[in-house]
């Protein structure tokens, strides 16, 4: 099966997931349980869309605690994202394919990533929409330092088999779902 196909049967699979058959709160919890964030580090969320996985617990109790939280910004014609920090309050806006950003660029560096996902194999691999971004984001970021990516979805969007991986498909250090923390460091 290529990509495009398993992309397509992983987003039938998205549509059929009930968020409240899975304790989003549990998945907050295993991340605090895992990540010790140290003083001055960044972390990137999302702002979940279309059935991903709800990080907004998470985003909410970083704030609440002072840690600095960013969400993506994609840019037309480039893969590569930035990141703007978001402190919680305010409305976001629309940016482009409907992902929702700070109204303001206040661009910063994040040292972990929180990774929306369609799909993910028990190596750390995981399917995205197709774009590259968070391959291309990663990339670029593992190039100039040490960063933590974790894969954040529901049990149910785990497979069974190996997701063909190309060149520029970045691993996961981690993947956190509502049932544990996979960890793929060592």
């Amino acid at each position: 099966m290529t990509k495009d196909e398993l992309r397509e049967q992983a987003l039938l699979h998205l549509e059929k997931i009930r968020p409240y058959s899975e304790d989003c709160e549990a998945a907050a919890s295993f991340f605090h349980q895992q990540i010790k964030i140290k003083q001055g580090q960044v972390v990137a969320a999302y702002w979940p869309m279309n059935g991903e996985f709800d990080v907004r617990i998470i985003m909410d109790d970083l704030i609440n605690k002072g840690v600095t939280v960013a969400l993506p910004i994609t840019k037309r014609g480039v893969r590569e994202m930035v990141f703007s920090r978001w402190g919680g309050k305010g409305d976001l806006v629309q940016g482009m394919y409907g992902v929702f950003v700070p109204p303001k660029e206040d661009l910063v560096e994040p040292d972990i990533l929180l990774v929306p996902l369609l799909a993910f194999d028990r190596k750390g691999y995981r399917l995205g929409r197709g774009g590259g971004h968070y391959d291309a984001t990663l990339s670029a970021l593992r190039a100039k330092k040490t960063v933590l990516a974790i894969g954040i979805g529901y049990a149910a969007q785990a497979v069974l088999f190996n997701l063909p991986v190309e060149d520029h498909d970045q691993k996961m250090d981690m993947i956190i779902t509502p049932n544990g923390v996979m960890d793929f460091r060592n």
